[in-house]
């Protein structure tokens, strides 16, 4: 039988790691990791903004156009998507307006493993190295750590058929894994921005900062070590008092 701590503990680390694997996965697939913000109207786009905008939408836009269209056209970035807000008609021969509409282009897996430069949009100035891994990680280390958690619930529903504690460890260790999974992730996605904003530094009118998006991975990572932490404690508490209960019967 069971002792009511563990029980409780258990119950504890479940809700932890479903809670992590939902905000890791609306965090994966929205568009709100980082959010710039310019004080110009959007609804005042000159016509070389415009251009920007058209270049942006484009399947050829590189880093700089896209990244230059972002400041001036509130942008947001996401893992998979970037996005920029317009006024709905954009015509020359339109008034303008304020009714605004959200436009975004997702990144393709060429984009994702793409080599990035250090001259952004000059493809002659090299392979910018860490910017480059700092990318491919940003975009592989999400699945990575939600493929260890899924993992992990398996070996969970296992240890429950089986009715004992003792694999649960494993499960902790693989909820382990995929907090340091998301934490590096984290890191890639902050180093990467740091490393873009360098390069191209923000116009004095722009203001740029982490989304909700961000956060939420921010929040899952520890999530998933207190997930961890209780299914280890759990299972070698469970397991030692086992033994040593065991033991005195025998004796």
């Amino acid at each position: 039988m069971m002792d009511n701590r563990f029980a409780t503990a258990l119950v504890i680390a479940c809700v932890l790691s479903l809670i992590s694997t939902i905000y890791m996965a609306a965090s994966l697939g929205t568009d709100f990791w980082y959010e710039y913000h310019t004080l110009s109207p959007a609804e005042n786009i000159t016509e070389a903004g415009r251009s920007i905008w058209e270049e942006f939408v484009s399947e050829e836009a590189d880093e700089k156009t896209y990244t230059d269209a972002l400041f001036r056209c509130n942008g947001t970035v996401g893992l998979w998507r970037r996005c920029i807000t317009v006024p709905k008609n954009s015509h020359w021969y339109s008034p303008p307006e304020t009714d605004m509409t959200t436009n975004c282009i997702s990144f393709s897996l060429s984009d994702q493993f793409m080599e990035k430069y250090i001259e952004p949009g000059n493809h002659n100035s090299g392979t910018d190295l860490n910017r480059t891994y700092l990318w491919r990680l940003q975009f592989l280390l999400p699945f990575v750590s939600l493929g260890l958690m899924c993992f992990g619930a398996l070996i969970g529903l296992c240890a429950c058929a089986c009715r004992s504690l003792y694999p649960a460890i494993a499960t902790g260790v693989l909820h382990f894994l995929a907090g340091l999974c998301t934490l590096g992730l984290v890191g890639c996605y902050v180093a990467g921005i740091e490393l873009l904003h360098k390069k191209l530094p923000l116009p004095g009118d722009v203001r740029g900062e982490f989304g909700w998006s961000f956060c939420l991975a921010c929040v899952s990572a520890p999530l998933q070590f207190m997930a961890a932490a209780l299914f280890i404690w759990a299972a070698r508490t469970n397991r030692k008092e086992f033994t040593l209960l065991k033991a005195y019967r025998v004796a």
